[in-house]
C-alpha cells in the first residue's frame, strides 16, 4: 500500500492518469481521526483525495479495517440519486488497492457546521433541513431494502462505533452496563434501515445550497436510531459548551426533530423518540469518558454535568426529548421551556 502525503500524491495521481501534468496544488484538510485527507486542485477542477490508515489518531489506542473506504465509496454512489444535489459528493475515482477514492469537493464557501455551531452562528433552518435529510435516508432506505442488503456486515461500525463508545462506557461506568447491553444487542442484530453511524456537525458542510455531508464509513444496514442520538448528543453537548447560546442550542434540537419527523414514517414517533433518546444517554458519556471526547469541554464542571446527564438518560428512561431537555435545564438552573 502506497501511503498518500501531500508531497507524493500529485505523482501519485499521474501515473494513475487521474491527473495530467498540468500545475497542482496539494494540501492536508483538518479534522477527523481516521484517514489521511488531501484537498488537490487542478486549473479545471477541486476535489478531495481520500486514503484510510489502520492505526486512529486518538488518545487510546485504536485500530479499524482498511476496507472502510470502500464502504464509504459505496454508500455514497448508492445515496446520491436519492438525495438532493450537493448532499452527497460525487466519486470520481477509485483505487481499491491502496485504499483510495477521489469525490467532489463541497462548494469552496462552505463551512463546518461544528464550528459554526461553536461560534455561535445557529441557523435553524439548517437544523431542520438536517433532520429532513436524515429522515429521507432513513425512510427511502427502510421501505426499498434492497438497496442496503450489500451493506449489512458490521465489522467496521464495531470498530469505530459499538467498541469504543459503548463497550467502553460499558466498562468504565459500570453502573450504566446493564442498560447499554440492550441498545448494543439491537444494533448488532437489527435490520431496519441504513444507519450513517457518524451523523455529526462536524461531517456537514453549509453553503449556499444546503450542506453536503461527508465521511459515511461506518454506515450500514441496522438500527437508524443511533443515528438520532448520536447526532443530538452534539447538540447537547454545544449546549452544554456555550451557556450563552444554550436556549438556542436546545431550540436547535427541536427543528431538527421536526424535520426528521416530518420525513419519517418506518417506526412510530414514540419508538424513534424513545430509541434515539437511549442513544444520545450513551454518546453523551462516550464523548467524555470514551475512546475519543470531544475537543472543546476541557472544564471539569461542564464535563461532570455531561455525566450527569447520561446517566440520568440512562437511569430514569425519560420518554421524550422535553423532559431530556428539562434534565440539562436543571444542571443550570435554568427554567423549563416546552422544545420539542
Amino acid at each position: 500500500m502506497i501511503e498518500l502525503t501531500a508531497d507524493n500524491a500529485a505523482d501519485y495521481m499521474r501515473k494513475r492518469g487521474w491527473i495530467d501534468e498540468g500545475p497542482t496544488r496539494i494540501e492536508t484538510m483538518s479534522g477527523g481521526v481516521s484517514n489521511i485527507v488531501l484537498r488537490v486542485e487542478i486549473p479545471d477542477r477541486l476535489f478531495v483525495l481520500k486514503q484510510s490508515r489502520p492505526q486512529l489518531r486518538t488518545r487510546d489506542v485504536w485500530f479499524s479495517d482498511l476496507e472502510r473506504v470502500y464502504r464509504e465509496q459505496e454508500v455514497m454512489q448508492m445515496l446520491a440519486p436519492l438525495l438532493p444535489n450537493h448532499v452527497v459528493p460525487e466519486v470520481f475515482f477509485v483505487d481499491r488497492a491502496n485504499f483510495v477514492f477521489a469525490m467532489a469537493h463541497a462548494p469552496r464557501e462552505a463551512k463546518v457546521w461544528k464550528r459554526q455551531l461553536l461560534d455561535g452562528e445557529i441557523d435553524g433552518a439548517i437544523g431542520e433541513r438536517v433532520g429532513r435529510i436524515l429522515g429521507c435516508i432513513h425512510e427511502t432506505t427502510a421501505r426499498c431494502p434492497h438497496l442496503v442488503e450489500p451493506f449489512a456486515d458490521r465489522n467496521v461500525f464495531v470498530q469505530l462505533r459499538v467498541d469504543p463508545f459503548y463497550r467502553r462506557i460499558q466498562e468504565r461506568i459500570p453502573e450504566v452496563a446493564d442498560v447499554i447491553e440492550p441498545l448494543v444487542e439491537r444494533m448488532m442484530t437489527a435490520r431496519e434501515a441504513l444507519c450513517h453511524g457518524d451523523y455529526s456537525p462536524k461531517n456537514i458542510l453549509t453553503h449556499e445550497h444546503g450542506f453536503t455531508l461527508v465521511d459515511y464509513e461506518t454506515a450500514h444496514w441496522g438500527d437508524p436510531t443511533m443515528d438520532i442520538g448520536f447526532f443530538l448528543s452534539h447538540l447537547l453537548l454545544k449546549a452544554l459548551k456555550r451557556s450563552y447560546d444554550r436556549q438556542r442550542l436546545l431550540e436547535l434540537t427541536h427543528r431538527f426533530w421536526r424535520g426528521y419527523r416530518a420525513e419519517t414514517t418506518f417506526l412510530t414517533a414514540m419508538e424513534c423518540e424513545r430509541r434515539g433518546i437511549e442513544h444520545c444517554g450513551v454518546c453523551l458519556l462516550a464523548r467524555i469518558d470514551g475512546t475519543s471526547p470531544v475537543d472543546y469541554l476541557p472544564e471539569e464542571e461542564k464535563r461532570q454535568a455531561t455525566r450527569r446527564t447520561g446517566r440520568r438518560i440512562l437511569l430514569e428512561r425519560p420518554r421524550t426529548w422535553d423532559e431530556v431537555l428539562g434534565m440539562l435545564r436543571e444542571e443550570f438552573g435554568e427554567p423549563g421551556a416546552s422544545a420539542c
